[in-house]
């Protein structure tokens, strides 16, 4: 009896955290569900580089990324489609033909001087800048749009102040068409530095600027669509000739995660490969929020019937199963919220099936109990061979569906993970809550006289 009320002082204690959980975080949703823009961007080859890999996949998505957080978007989602395309999509986003004009360019990396005496300005621009970047990832996960698009407005002022102290890349621009390569690479000291690798004539005017701003404190900003990525030092060492042989390294305070991310977003600049907006599709706010309501009928309806049926038939049992069943409900969505998973159409069909997966563990035990105690054993004895002999039939069906769930993530793309990740989370708080909330509920029931009957678990129980 012990061990039922430490169990019930647990699961007490899961309910009212899942309970705060839910009510001091967001729900996330996703495109279906409130409305946006959906683009589906096609990287083109060119005639440096014949065909697209993964490489510069990935170097084209830094590039996107980039450009989506100028539009000042909250959670939006960029990610791979196949070998050749990427998908962007846009929450909240009234206005497609404005986000397929600023993500259809090719991407412009550029090299420029920084003029004299800035050192002080540019210092202080930088300051502002990271603040403002630091307080748009927490206006992101807030979900204020009015906040988000007044800060992005700051962040974009705060560019173009930083922009001014730099000099233009003309006569002689060093852009990104000289660039070969660009990748991070360990130091001897533990760290890592980017090295950067320019093709012959981009070697030479490299050579040409370092020899400028050598020894004199001014940087070399690093400027990708006119945001700067960073700003290097040129040491006084190369005054006299500048950096030569077509190759530098970027040094700093990197960790191997910076250094490539760095990296990518040089090779994203450097890349000349066009890219063309194929799909521009926009979903309704209003059609969002229908699909939500019908999404909640639905689960509701379809819930209470549940928990109607297990009354009638399982009577004393179901009743416990449907209050586990209303905590497995509450555990769920509060682990979507607390995992930050992006609700959808799909995803809201996968809880709602795992619902009824959830019900389908407590019907198992319920048969094995009624089947021991048909057999003539006591209620408690009963009880207990009930979850024993349910428990592998359990496992085996939970475990064949997530081992679905995983091919359905790894191999499927976008609302298909969804649906994968909600049916996934939602059969494993299902055994939880089968196993652990039901067995305690039943065993706590069984030890008070009143509920100590076995005909309130097996109706028409044959009389010994």
């Amino acid at each position: 009896m012990q061990k039922q009320r430490l169990m019930l002082i647990f699961v007490t204690l899961l309910t009212i955290a899942a309970l705060l959980v839910i009510v001091r975080f967001p729900t996330r949703l996703g495109l279906d569900l409130q409305g946006g823009a959906q683009l589906l961007i096609q990287v083109k080859p060119s005639e440096e580089i014949t065909q697209v890999g993964e490489r510069e996949l990935a170097a084209v998505k830094a590039v996107l990324e980039n450009r989506v957080n100028g539009l000042g978007v909250s959670e939006p989602i960029v990610q791979t489609v196949g070998t050749d395309q990427i998908s962007v999509q846009l929450p909240g986003v009234s206005d497609p033909q404005q986000a397929e004009r600023v993500l259809g360019g090719t991407a412009q990396l550029e090299f420029r001087k920084q003029r004299l005496g800035t050192d002080a300005q540019l210092q202080a621009e930088l300051a502002v800048r990271q603040g403002l970047l630091a307080q748009q990832e927490q206006l992101r996960t807030s979900g204020d749009e009015a906040a988000i698009a007044a800060n992005q407005a700051a962040l974009e002022r705060s560019n173009a102040a930083i922009q001014a102290l730099f000099e233009p890349a003309q006569p002689t621009p060093l852009t990104g068409k000289y660039l070969r390569d660009a990748g991070p690479q360990p130091t001897q000291a533990g760290g890592w530095e980017v090295v950067l690798r320019f093709d012959a004539k981009g070697g030479e005017i490299f050579a040409d600027l370092t020899k400028e701003l050598a020894g004199t404190g001014r940087t070399l900003g690093v400027f990708l669509d006119n945001v700067l990525l960073t700003a290097p030092v040129v040491g006084p060492e190369f005054a006299e000739t500048g950096i030569t042989g077509g190759s530098a390294v970027i040094t700093g305070n990197f960790d191997a995660q910076r250094a490539n991310e760095l990296g990518i977003q040089l090779r994203g600049g450097a890349l000349p490969l066009p890219v063309e907006v194929v799909e521009n599709r926009t979903v309704g706010a209003t059609l969002g929020r229908d699909s939500v309501q019908s999404s909640i009928y639905a689960g509701v309806g379809g819930l209470i019937l549940v928990l109607i049926f297990m009354v009638a038939y399982y009577r004393l049992p179901g009743a416990i199963a449907d209050l586990a069943l209303v905590l497995y409900a509450l555990f769920t969505f509060a682990a979507f919220k607390l995992l930050g998973v992006t609700l959808t159409l799909p995803g809201i069909a996968g809880f709602i099936l795992s619902i009824g997966m959830a019900v389908d563990a407590n019907v198992l035990i319920f048969e094995r109990t009624r089947e021991e105690l048909r057999a003539g054993k006591t209620l408690y004895r009963s009880v207990e061979s009930g979850f024993y002999r349910a428990f592998s039939s359990i496992l085996d069906s939970n475990v064949t569906t997530l081992i679905a769930c995983a091919a359905l993530f790894w191999l499927g793309s976008g609302l298909v993970r969804g649906f994968a990740l909600t049916l996934a989370l939602g059969v494993g708080v299902s055994m939880f809550t089968a196993l652990t909330c039901s067995r305690t509920f039943l065993l706590t029931a069984i030890s008070l006289p009143e509920l100590r009957k076995p005909e309130l678990f097996c109706p028409n129980l044959p009389k010994s």
